[in-house]
């Protein structure tokens, strides 16, 4: 191994048996876990349809080519759908983020040991629950449709919302917090004039960056019966209608684009 002296000149020395014992041990550790690692993956997989898939796969592309665009005039009201679902859901779960993030930060929260662990605790679950696995529950308890795909993402987002706008406040310059409260200004007074203004920019930035994340959550929550563009993508592919998968996945492309090119705009316009 290599050991600077003091004219900064290289010298090759040999490790102490001790270490060396050590590195060879860690890489031996690494190498029995992949093995057991692949011998698990191996023992679950019928590999006869692993070796033929690039058949398949250009079996299936030569069935979705071309794609059926007279199919397009149905595919509008979904994608309507798709794109309600991401806007109310993101509006629905900002409103319940900004009170979760300030009972979050340490210098809002009413109590750090009653309030703040609660705000963190549904930070943490909204954020531990994939907006997929919310959609099969809110499809079983308030039924199938664009209904159950608002409130799916609109407990996804709750937690990432909050997570950044409570760092967000935590940073904030506590030299205007004590210009408004010298003032002898209300609680409610130093939020809005002293700590909101501050985080502002970040709240708005953290809203269109999540609307655009919702955007590509949205177009396959209709899989699961949550509404929009991914109920007819399921429906597609359970007929085996592969010119109309095609052209729902090259619709879902296009729709995730454009709310990217939205989302930059509106984030370089804040920023």
């Amino acid at each position: 191994m290599p050991v600077l002296e003091q004219n900064s000149v290289q010298v090759w020395k040999r490790r102490e048996t001790r270490a060396q014992l050590a590195i060879w041990f860690g890489w031996l550790v690494v190498v029995a876990i992949f093995v057991v690692c692949w011998q698990l993956i191996s023992e679950k997989t019928v590999w006869i349809f692993v070796l033929d898939a690039h058949t398949q796969a250009g079996d299936l592309a030569s069935r979705m080519i071309p794609p059926n665009w007279d199919y397009m005039s149905t595919l509008w009201w979904p994608i309507w759908d798709t794109i309600n679902i991401a806007t109310i859901g993101t509006v629905l779960a900002l409103f319940l983020a900004i009170p979760t993030a300030f009972c979050a930060a340490r210098n809002t929260t009413p109590s750090t040991t009653f309030v703040r662990p609660i705000a963190l605790f549904i930070i943490v679950s909204s954020r531990s629950i994939n907006s997929l696995i919310w959609a099969l529950m809110l499809v079983t308890i308030v039924g199938p449709g664009v209904f159950a795909g608002i409130i799916a993402i609109g407990l996804r987002s709750i937690g990432f919302c909050a997570k950044l706008l409570y760092e967000a406040i935590e940073e904030i310059d506590e030299k205007q917090v004590e210009a408004v409260t010298a003032t002898g200004a209300s609680r409610a007074q130093v939020i809005t004039y002293g700590i909101w203004p501050q985080v502002l920019p970040a709240f708005a930035g953290i809203s269109v960056f999540r609307w655009d994340i919702n955007i590509r959550e949205s177009t396959v929550l209709g899989l699961v019966g949550a509404g929009g563009i991914g109920l007819q993508l399921n429906a597609s592919i359970m007929t085996l209608a592969w010119t109309q998968v095609s052209l729902i996945l090259l619709v879902i492309i296009g729709t995730v684009i454009v709310s990217e090119w939205v989302s930059a705009k509106v984030r370089h316009a804040i920023i």
